[in-house]
């Protein structure tokens, strides 16, 4: 981090006198050196350009990693603010015909978002215009969350910590202040460039003079080579059945007879290049429908309010691809790939089926796909079996990016990206009904708002491997297994290995106490499955890399036991090492740490203080390496159960993550 900011504040001090092709550029993943994340996440083909490292007269912004400030909401917690007339420029690192900008701009006052210009030129010429928005962004208060930005609170009877609010009062303490809480506020838009520019070419992003954005603020530059438009020509066309490749006319019938006519002549639906209008679910079964490529076929929708709500509670519908409920059978070998869902979702309804995709989808695949402001990108509700989810991007989602939804069996998300959801990045849900045999491997998930970026809420036999998380934002961190929202207890053997985790560890906003990058968590059944924790690297922790808690509440009728850590690398925590706040055991074996900011070990156990030592045992099995403030990390007197308890320890900000020699 450190090292990033002297780099930022180097480049924008020099800007004014920079020429083109003078800064070389600086590609970074989850805004750190690609090497310090080798083998981890997803590859889509895109570089990543930070903009606190690119030239600018702006001003860098962070890093900083409080809640409800844009710093915390943006990759690498900084970015660039720029006011009208003021540009940030990046340097192409290959070519490129093709950019992803992320960015936020302020809200309208009375909510409901507001549009700005942004231009884009390249090697000071071959000018293009962006609109920007802010008509996705904004959310405010408690959850589920207002569009409106004066709104007071929406549960006068919830404990809310930051305004000291007295419960089952109706009027708020005068320190409330609105707008409050405001979230969620980045967004992007991607733009194809018209032709292939080449490595050393510079794009300058400038707010143009008079801008309607009191402050335009670029966080990132994707850039990429995309391919030409895919063509099928022995498919069942959409636009032979009346589709408008315009826009103008809603296509959603011309899409369900070409489905149907695609069906009885077993060939796949074909959707060419064009922006279609589509307002509803398209239902889909024992169908293949591939598009151009998602930067060239894009199904956009409207939110339509339902005259009286669906039997779902549903009070909107919208677009999206939905298979058949699972209570009826589901629906089976379906194909999707190659297309955008371009949703209209403003504001947070769980009732609302709103998702770019949904329902139950057995032996299918979904591949390739940019799924962006639905509620959440793929939802599925089993029982189902045999889905494998690959090679998508999902941004700016209201809620999680993907989630199995109660048994979802013997599936598999790989190689995805998901930036910016307003809650988990990827979960597996086992309400009710066990998730099992499942798989999240090789993806990518960024700047969680809410909650985790991976999560399990119980389940049997699942993996999280070779993923990178980075930047969770609040009332969650990276990785969770957790009891809780009604699901299962835990079963057979539970994986995370070879993850990477940055910038995680973050504070809870209800708890006032800081997380681990993985926090494993008993509030509704005790943890016992075994639970193995395997080569994984937690980076860069705000407080903890690793935590085992449970409720204060039911901290006497929980515990969590059977977790073994192995080959994990800990660089920078603000805090500990190990936070333990429960019942319970776990054993450690080369786990490695350094630049640790307390004590290494923090064991209050479940808040007794017995005698004997505290409720959380932890075993040496070798090779623990490393020092918190206190002496080696893994102290001899610590063990097995010694008690170390500093509720809420200083914080030391760890310093920028290296190679590890």
């Amino acid at each position: 981090m450190a090292a990033a900011v002297s780099f930022s504040t180097l480049t924008a001090a020099t800007a004014a006198g920079a020429a083109p092709h003078s800064a070389p550029a600086r590609v970074t993943r989850a805004a750190l050196d690609p090497s310090l994340v080798s083998g981890r996440g997803a590859d889509l083909g895109f570089s990543e350009q930070e903009a606190e490292n690119a030239v600018t007269n702006g001003t860098v912004i962070g890093p900083g990693t409080d809640a409800y400030t844009l710093p915390a909401e943006a990759s690498g917690r900084s970015a660039v603010s720029l006011k009208p007339g003021q540009y940030v420029e990046f340097t192409l690192p290959a070519d490129a015909n093709a950019i992803t900008v992320r960015y936020s701009i302020p809200d309208a006052p009375t909510g409901g978002g507001i549009t700005a210009p942004l231009d884009v030129a390249v090697n000071g010429r071959d000018h293009r215009n962006m609109t920007l928005t802010s008509q996705y962004a904004w959310l405010y208060n408690e959850y589920p969350f207002s569009n409106d930005p004066a709104a007071g609170p929406l549960h006068p009877d919830w404990w809310t910590t930051e305004c000291a609010c007295v419960p089952n009062a109706t009027t708020p303490a005068p320190t409330f202040a609105t707008p409050f809480r405001p979230n969620h506020s980045f967004d992007e838009q991607r733009l194809l460039l018209g032709r292939t520019y080449h490595a050393g070419d510079v794009v300058r992003l400038t707010a143009p003079a008079g801008s309607t954005a009191a402050t335009t603020t670029i966080d990132l530059l994707d850039s990429q080579q995309v391919a030409a438009p895919k063509v099928d020509l022995r498919a069942a066309n959409v636009l032979l059945f009346g589709a408008d490749p315009f826009g103008y006319r809603d296509s959603a019938d011309a899409i369900d007879k070409a489905i149907a006519f695609a069906r009885k002549a077993h060939v796949p639906v074909y959707i060419p290049p064009g922006v279609y209008q589509v307002n509803r679910h398209i239902i889909v079964d024992n169908v293949t429908i591939e598009g151009a490529g998602s930067w060239y076929t894009v199904i956009k929708g409207h939110q339509v309010t339902l005259s009286t709500p669906a039997p779902d509670g549903s009070v909107h519908t919208g677009v999206g691809f939905y298979g058949k409920d699972a209570s009826a059978g589901g629906s089976h070998n379906v194909h999707l790939s190659g297309f955008a869902i371009e949703g209209d979702v403003r504001e947070r309804i769980d009732t609302d089926q709103v998702n770019g995709i949904g329902g139950a989808l057995s032996d299918s695949t979904i591949d390739g796909l940019y799924i962006h402001h639905t509620k959440v990108g793929i939802w599925l509700d089993g029982p189902m079996t045999n889905l494998n989810i690959t090679n998508n991007q999902i941004a700016d989602q209201i809620a999680d990016g993907i989630n199995f939804h109660t048994g979802v069996t013997n599936s598999a998300v790989r190689n995805n990206f998901i930036r910016n959801t307003g809650d988990d990045g990827l979960a597996m849900w086992s309400e009710k009904t066990a998730d099992a045999n499942d798989v999240f491997d090789h993806n990518t998930v960024q700047t969680p708002v809410l909650a985790n970026g991976i999560a399990l809420y119980g389940g049997t036999d699942l993996t999280v491997s070779n993923n990178l998380v980075a930047d969770p934002i609040r009332e969650g961190s990276a990785l969770q297994i957790g009891t809780r929202f009604g699901a299962v207890p835990f079963s057979g053997t539970i994986k995370v290995a070879n993850n990477t985790t940055v910038r995680a560890g973050t504070f809870e906003l209800n708890w006032k106490i800081g997380l681990g990058a993985i926090w494993i968590y008993a509030l509704e059944h005790s943890i016992d499955a075994d639970i193995e924790v395997t080569g994984d690297n937690f980076l860069a922790n705000t407080y903890n890399a690793i935590m085992m808690v449970s409720d204060f509440s039911v901290k006497d009728l929980y515990s969590i036991t059977n977790v073994h850590f192995s080959d994990i690398k800990v660089d920078g925590t603000g805090t500990s090492v190990v936070s333990a706040r429960a019942a319970g055991n776990a054993t450690f074996q080369n786990v490695q740490a350094r630049n640790v900011g307390a004590v290494g070990v923090n064991n209050c156990g479940s808040f007794h203080f017995t005698p004997a030592g505290s409720e959380f045992t932890l075993t040496d099995l070798g090779g623990n390496t490393g020092s918190g403030t206190t002496g080696p990390w893994f102290a001899s007197w610590e063990l097995p159960n010694t008690i170390t308890c500093d509720d809420r320890p200083p914080v030391v900000a760890p310093p920028a993550p290296s190679p590890w020699s």
